[in-house]
């Protein structure tokens, strides 16, 4: 079966960084995407980063792009996320899916546990 598990989330202060890792399970990445999406108390899941499948190609939402970046090992079968100079806003449960190349969330139908990313001083 299709699994994903994220992880590597924690506090962090304005303007420092983080790393999260998601770790496929049951596929390869050369056959499903893998996006990173986030959900903040009383908003919708918006997705903010993918990777295609193919070739490696990537995506960001506009509030990421320039700050975040998307990233594959395919020998570790992992996908990570580097979060750099982060924002309050940035605040948000964080979750890993394997679908499509798309930062829609309807695309995904395999999604892991999701972590907690604070960004506060």
């Amino acid at each position: 079966q299709v699994q994903v598990e994220e992880s590597g989330g924690g506090l962090v202060q304005p303007g420092g960084s983080l790393r999260l890792s998601c770790v496929a399970s049951g596929f390869s990445l050369d056959i499903y995407g893998i996006g990173w999406f986030r959900q903040a108390p009383g908003m919708e899941r918006e997705g903010v980063a993918c990777i295609k499948s193919t070739d490696g190609s990537t995506i960001y939402s506009d509030a990421v792009k320039g700050r975040f970046t998307i990233t594959r090992d395919k020998a570790k079968n992992t996908v990570y996320l580097q979060m750099n100079n982060l924002k309050p806003e940035d605040t948000a449960i964080y979750y890993c899916a394997a679908g499509w190349y798309t930062l829609s969330p309807v695309g995904f139908d395999s999604w892991g546990q999701g972590t907690q990313v604070t960004v506060s001083s």
